[in-house]
Formats: C-alpha cells, sequence, structure tokens
C-alpha cells in the first residue's frame, strides 16, 4: 500500500508530535519507501529515536541520523538474511537499488552488501567482456525521482566521497563507541540547553582594530638577529615596567654587578647550552637598560619552589657575591593584562553557545573526512552560535599526504574541504571561524600564520564566515576568545622545569598561568623545533592585547577545562586521534557588566564526536 502524507501525520498526531519544517513528511516517506516501512512503524522508530538520543524537534537533520544510525543497519541485517531465503524476480531487486545507491553514499559498512547485490544482477544477465559496472539511470529507463531527491540532500551533500582524495573510510573510525560521550564538564551543567540560537543575534568581531591585526600574507624569512635581538629585548623591558609597577619594586641592578646585599634584577630564563633546561643550567639574560645584555648564571638552591621555562621574562632578588653567579631568594613573575572592556556596550548580552574543534579531522588511515562530516551533523544538530574551527585541515603530518597519495593540488582539495563545510552548515546559520595551523600542507609554515586566502565564500556565506590569523583574539558579544593552533602546552610542557609545587596547581595550571602572566601567545624562547618564528610579526601580532574570556588552547596532550584566575581556559582536543574519534568542546557564554567581575563562561563540556 502506498504511504501518505495524511496518514503520517495522524501517527505523529498520537504521540503529539509536530513538526516546523515543510520538507519533513516527504522525508518521512521517503524513508517509509526506501526501508519497507509503514506510518506506524516509520513514527515508532522516530519515537525510539528521539528519546535514546534526547531529540526534541523533528527535523529533516534529525531524520537523515535516524536514517544513518538505525534504518540503514537494519535493512544490512535484513538484505543479508533474505540473500539466503531463495531466488529472487527481477522487480523485488529493482526494488532494492534506491537502499543499495544510499549505502554507496552514506554508510561504508554497505560496500560488502553492494558487491553480493552487483553478483546477483548479474546472474540475472550475459555480461559482456570489458563491460562497466550497470548504470542506475539510462535514457530508456531514467533516474526515479525518488533517487533524485536522495541526490539533493543536504546530508547526502556532504557525503566525503564526494570530494575526499581517498575513497577507502577508517572502519576503526565507523565502528567507535560512545559517541557523544561528556568527558569532562565545568559550571552550571544542570539545566544548560546545549541548542545555539542559530547565530541571529551574535556579533563577531576582532578584538583588536583592523589595521593592527594579521589580516594578509607577509613577507618572512628576511629577518636579521639584530632585529630579533631588538624584539626580545623589547619584551623583557615591556614586561619588566609591568612588573615594577605591580610589585612596587624601587630600581633594578645589572645581573653581573658584584654585591654583598639583596639586590633586584631584571632578565630572561635561558639555559646555559643547547641540552633541556635543568635546575643546574638556568641563566639570568639581563635587559639592554640595566645589564647591557649581559647574562649570569642562577643558583635556585635557596628557593622553596619555583617553575621557570625558557624565554620567561621575571624579576629576581638575591645577592651576586662575584659577580658570576646570582644565587636567586625570590622570584617576581609576570601579571596578566586586564580583562577585556567592550569599547561599545550593547543594549542586551544574549547568552552565545560557541563550539570548537580542532584538527586533523582526518583519521591517519585514510582522508575522507569522516569526522568532519559528523562534526556538520552535530552543527546543524544543535545550531550553536559560533563554530571555531582550528587546523590542521590537511595535516602535513599524514602519511598519505607525505607519500603524495592525493587526487589533486592540496589546494584543491582543501578548498573541497571548506566549501563543503561552509555549505553543509549554511541550514544552522552557526558563524564559522576558521584558524590556520602551521601542520597545514598547502598554508604558509610561518608563526604567526595570516589568515586563509585561497577560498572566497559566496555572498551568502559572507557575513558568518570569518578567516582569522593564528594566534587571534575576536569579541562575541562582548566575550573575549583568544586562541592558538600551535601545541604551546606540549611545547613548553617539554621545557618547564619546577621545583617544591606539590599540593599546588597542576601542572598544566602552572603553564596556563605563565602563559596569561607573560601576556604572549608563544612566550618559548628559543622555540621548539617544529614551529617558525618571524619575531618582527610575533611582537606586533602574536602578543596578548588582552587577557581573554575564554582562551582556547588545543593540544595533543589530556583534554580540559581550568579556571586560571578568572580566564576559562579549555583544550578540546583532537577531533581524530590516530585511526579513532576524539573530542571537541561546547559552552555557553553570556557578558555581565557587574562587579566583582564574574567569567562570562556559564557551563562548558568536552564531548566525544
Amino acid at each position: 500500500m502506498p504511504v501518505s502524507v495524511k496518514s503520517i501525520q495522524e501517527e505523529l498526531a498520537v504521540f503529539g508530535v509536530d513538526f516546523e519544517d515543510n520538507e519533513v513528511p516527504d522525508k518521512l516517506v521517503e524513508l517509509c519507501s526506501l526501508n519497507r516501512l509503514s506510518e506506524e512503524q516509520i513514527v515508532n522508530e522516530w519515537m525510539a529515536f528521539s528519546a535514546t538520543r534526547n531529540l526534541e524537534k523533528l527535523t529533516v537533520v534529525n531524520l537523515n541520523l535516524l536514517e544513518h544510525e538505525v534504518l540503514i543497519k537494519k535493512n544490512i541485517k535484513r538484505v543479508k538474511k533474505d540473500k539466503h531465503c531463495g531466488n529472487r524476480d527481477f522487480n523485488s531487486i529493482q526494488e532494492l537499488y534506491p537502499f543499495f545507491f544510499k549505502c554507496i553514499l552514506n554508510d561504508k559498512s554497505c560496500i560488502e552488501v553492494e558487491t553480493e547485490e552487483e553478483n546477483l544482477l548479474d546472474s540475472y544477465s550475459t555480461p559482456a567482456k570489458g563491460s562497466q559496472k550497470r548504470n542506475l539511470s539510462t535514457p530508456e529507463n531514467p533516474q526515479s525521482k525518488r533517487i533524485s531527491s536522495i541526490n539533493r540532500s543536504p546530508h547526502l551533500l556532504f557525503s566525503p566521497s564526494s570530494f575526499s582524495p581517498s575513497a577507502t573510510p577508517s572502519q576503526k573510525y565507523s565502528s567507535r563507541g560512545n559517541r557523544g560521550e561528556v568527558v569532562t564538564s565545568y559550571g552550571e551543567v544542570q539545566g544548560t540547553s546545549w541548542s545555539g540560537g542559530s547565530g541571529t543575534n551574535t556579533l563577531v568581531e576582532l578584538v583588536t582594530p583592523q589595521m593592527e591585526s594579521l589580516n594578509k600574507p607577509y613577507k618572512y624569512m628576511f629577518q636579521k638577529l639584530t632585529d630579533v635581538r631588538d624584539v626580545i629585548s623589547s619584551k623583557i623591558e615591556e614586561l619588566g615596567d609591568a612588573l615594577k609597577n605591580h610589585f612596587h619594586i624601587e630600581e633594578f641592578t645589572s645581573v653581573s654587578f658584584p654585591a654583598q646585599e639583596t639586590v633586584t634584577v631584571l632578565g630572561q630564563i635561558a639555559c646555559d647550552s643547547n641540552g633541556k633546561l635543568n635546575s643546574k643550567s638556568v641563566i639570568l639574560e639581563g635587559d639592554r637598560e640595566h645589564s647591557s645584555g649581559m647574562y649570569v648564571p642562577v643558583d635556585l638552591s635557596d628557593l622553596k619552589e619555583y617553575s621557570l621555562f625558557p624565554g620567561e621574562v621575571v624579576v629576581m632578588e638575591g645577592t651576586n657575591s662575584t659577580g658570576r653567579k646570582f644565587v636567586a631568594t625570590k622570584i617576581y613573575e609576570g601579571v596578566p593584562f586586564q580583562f577585556y572592556q567592550p569599547a561599545k556596550q550593547l543594549e542586551e548580552y544574549h547568552p552565545q553557545m560557541v563550539l570548537t574543534a580542532c584538527g586533523p579531522f582526518t583519521t591517519s588511515d585514510t582522508i575522507t573526512y569522516d569526522a568532519l562530516k559528523d562534526l556538520v551533523d552535530v552543527i546543524n544538530r544543535d545550531r550553536p552560535d559560533v563554530c571555531i574551527l582550528l587546523g590542521p585541515f590537511l595535516d602535513a603530518k599524514h602519511e598519505q599526504i607525505e607519500t603524495l597519495q592525493l587526487t589533486g593540488t592540496f589546494e584543491e582539495v582543501f578548498k573541497s574541504c571548506l566549501k563543503m563545510t561552509i555549505e553543509g552548515t549554511r541550514q544552522s546559520g552557526s558563524h564559522l571561524v576558521f584558524i590556520p595551523s602551521v601542520r597545514d600542507v598547502h598554508h604558509d609554515p610561518i608563526y604567526p600564520q595570516p589568515p586563509f586566502s585561497c577560498y572566497e565564500p559566496t555572498k551568502e556565506d559572507k557575513q558568518r564566515v570569518h578567516f582569522v590569523a593564528d594566534p587571534c583574539t575576536i569579541s562575541v558579544n562582548g566575550v573575549a576568545i583568544g586562541f592558538t593552533s600551535t601545541d604551546l602546552l606540549f611545547h613548553m610542557g617539554a621545557e618547564e622545569i619546577s621545583s617544591g609545587t606539590a599540593g599546588g596547581p597542576d601542572r598544566f595550571s602552572r603553564i596556563l598561568r605563565q602563559i596569561l602572566s607573560q601576556r604572549s601567545y608563544y612566550p618559548l624562547y628559543p622555540p621548539n623545533e617544529e614551529i617558525n618564528i618571524d619575531f618582527e610579526a610575533m611582537y606586533n601580532f602574536a602578543m596578548m592585547p588582552v587577557t581573554p574570556d575564554v582562551f582556547i588552547i588545543p593540544s595533543e596532550l589530556r583534554f580540559f577545562i581550568k579556571d586560571i584566575s578568572g580566564c576559562i581556559c579549555i583544550n578540546p582536543g583532537r577531533l581524530t586521534k590516530g585511526m579513532v574519534g576524539g573530542t571537541y568542546a561546547r559552552f555557553v557564554v553570556k557578558r555581565e557588566n557587574s562587579e566583582p567581575r564574574k567569567p562570562p563562561c556559564i557551563s562548558a563540556q568536552v564531548v566525544k564526536i
């Protein structure tokens, strides 16, 4: 019996379910036809699925999830069972065409079933030599409208096979468990609605003026050692002035000045060799004004506790009886900037849901972008106001990229990835913020990195798509969000030394506090060997203009959400970890003009993809 829209609406009315999208009834009829379900059966499937997944709205996107996660798998089992139940006639085989066509596009586990049915079809005819696979559409037998509607579905428009250079999906990723599991939380999670407002009341803008932000490519590899010295000296002097004013220090003494009494010196932590910093190899490089750039070894044995890393600007108290070794008795570390105060106050600050994810967006054994496709499904389902996507999008460390196993240039693959992400999330209305990575093989491998410039969004998407530099600080309805795609936590964690910190802050918290107090998105010097820094551009574009309200700092290290002196620091993890799925983060922010200041991040979670 044919399925009617009216009958489906009557079945939905029994459960009090309504829908706003006019395409929902047609989609339900399509699912009934493709999966041999009655009106009552398809409604029962939806009620069971929506209850287990906590889906409140009946939308086309949610029906696509039902189809992908439930109906296709049930059909696979049915087809495998039917192949042992005797011969079919030609008409029964024709009925399976739409199902197999959809399996090829959507579900990797259907490849085996597709091959079985092709062999079954071949048994009804005599194949010619060198014949190609049987087409679903010919001039005499045109493609059905039902299959045409499948091709036009926005969900299938983003099928990884439609643009991925690698045709082999990751079986390990597709068979993962614990999808959507919340692995850590912060704030008022109970009662929080993780459904955004589709960016309708959202203003995304740069914290720094346009002329002071990195917004286009620049020439690099032309810096001189004298220029690097000038940048480092300027950083020491600026932070030294801030420390002097904050701790009310009268004056600084040269690091090489012999003194029996206690003196105060200013300088930058460094190592006396090319090896890793340790307690016996610490030296203090003085500033130009007071120490003429001279350095002195530092004895840390009299300090009860300390935490230091190369490149950290500090003020030390101690003695230097011979002028050749400074015995430190006290360390003054940096102080953070003030928090962001927007120049113009909005009449009403609406809560904003922000989703953030960091690449790689492909598993290590394929380049099918399955994880990115699943993330687009999440965006369309939850409709966050802002999505912050950090690279790498085309990872230079991927084996298939290193061996050039691609069907096109790096830039072509990246453009296809961007196009499908932007068009695939168009119905959500979310603002998209794209941040490059030094691991993006198609982009300039320099830090700070200019924004992506190889893709121009359409007029329809231009207002909601933002390409920004790495690092960058943006304002979302008056809330400052800072981020960098560089794995700074891993780089600093390998260089930091500490002692006497038992019972104090954990290692992550110490490093985060040091980053904020140094007022830089990359305070480590010399930098990690994986990163190329243009120091002049770094001084202009990679210093923190303010202390961000939310600091997104992705890393290979374990995910976390931490409150560091009022700044909410989030490591969302990587969207993929090797051949398996990783995590992303979501949080809700709302600016409050209150005294004393409250962190605008109301709640946050890290979720498995």
